[in-house]
């Protein structure tokens, strides 16, 4: 049993959830997040925590970037596009039971109020800006630090609130140097 409470989308994601861990979840409805949904997830983070698990597009980021700054000090959760996307439907609920788990191993904490390690001149330095494979860079490395895809700027927010160490960033980029490398 997950001792935090998931909030997710909608029922569909709550049921691929539940195939994957004994957990409760608070749904959304979808991008319209309402002060209802706010006032319960607020008193979940209170009382037992938060795991933020929103789908890996627009809307999803939309609603995990509401909850961050209303009840800040939630853990989040990400899925890859390829791993939430089933005949074109990119959605939690397409995920595989290993891939919510897997997620759910990885769960970040939202601790955004420090300073950041990482500086706009290392997203530069590391090609995840202002780069011609800079989106397909800044997958590979989301998906090794667990931060999830997103862009330039989102990135760099999420380095600082997810305190991502100048040692992490840096395994992160070797080990992305070297998977180019040996496709290469």
């Amino acid at each position: 049993m997950i001792k935090e409470i998931i909030v997710v989308e909608g029922r569909d994601d709550t049921v691929a959830i539940k195939r994957a861990v004994e957990a409760e979840t608070i749904e959304t409805g979808g991008s319209a997040i309402n002060k209802e949904v706010l006032k319960r997830i607020r008193l979940a983070q209170e009382r037992r925590g938060v795991i933020v698990f929103t789908d890996p597009d627009h809307a999803g980021e939309r609603i995990r970037k509401i909850i961050a700054k209303e009840v800040p000090g939630c853990k989040h959760a990400f899925l890859t596009q390829e791993a939430a996307t089933s005949r074109g439907d990119i959605g939690v609920e397409n995920a595989s039971v290993e891939a919510i788990r897997e997620a759910l191993a990885n769960v970040r904490t939202d601790g955004m109020r420090g300073e950041s390690a990482i500086a706009w001149e290392d997203l530069i330095e590391a090609g995840l800006i202002v780069h011609p494979e800079a989106a397909s860079r800044r997958l590979a490395m989301g998906k090794q630090l667990g931060i999830g895809y997103c862009n330039g700027k989102q990135f760099y927010n999420r380095c600082r609130m997810f305190q991502i160490s100048r040692e992490e960033f840096e395994a992160a980029r070797r080990h992305l140097d070297e998977e180019e490398g040996a496709s290469s």
